[in-house]
């Protein structure tokens, strides 16, 4: 179901001009307006879900099938050296629409981007506390 307020889910459906790159009947992929490099794409599902945990299992796989095809499409004509996939969920994740999606991000030699985290070195110790805590 689309919500009316929200602006992923008009340019997903066609209701905002955007500059699509692939289309299907669940998805839109458009390139984002501020791009982290030269592709940089945004696979949009065509029916709102706030984020990876309210998207439909088929739907989330779909998702990922459309960022191999993309992913290839991108690589092949941009001729990129790698690609990222990015999905942030929740403002603390660096979420800005409230709108499931998944960044693609064309990766070059040298593009000055930094798309990493800072590693941590938890102790044994404390990686067996947090996946006990996880499995049980």
């Amino acid at each position: 179901m689309k919500k009316a307020d929200c602006i992923f889910c008009k340019i997903a459906n066609g209701e905002i001009p955007s500059r699509t790159i692939y289309e299907d009947e669940q998805f839109r992929v458009i390139l984002d307006l501020s791009p982290a490099t030269k592709g940089h794409a945004l696979i949009l599902p065509k029916e709102h879900a706030d984020n990876l945990f309210e998207l439909p299992e088929d739907v989330a796989t779909d998702a990922m099938k459309v960022a191999k095809k993309v992913g290839a499409l991108l690589r092949d004509k941009l001729n990129a050296d790698g690609l990222n996939l990015v999905q942030n969920n929740g403002a603390e994740a660096g979420q800005t629409v409230m709108h499931f999606h998944l960044h693609l991000i064309p990766r070059y030699k040298e593009d000055g981007q930094n798309i990493n985290w800072n590693p941590t070195a938890p102790s044994a110790e404390e990686l067996d506390t947090i996946c006990k805590q996880i499995v049980e």
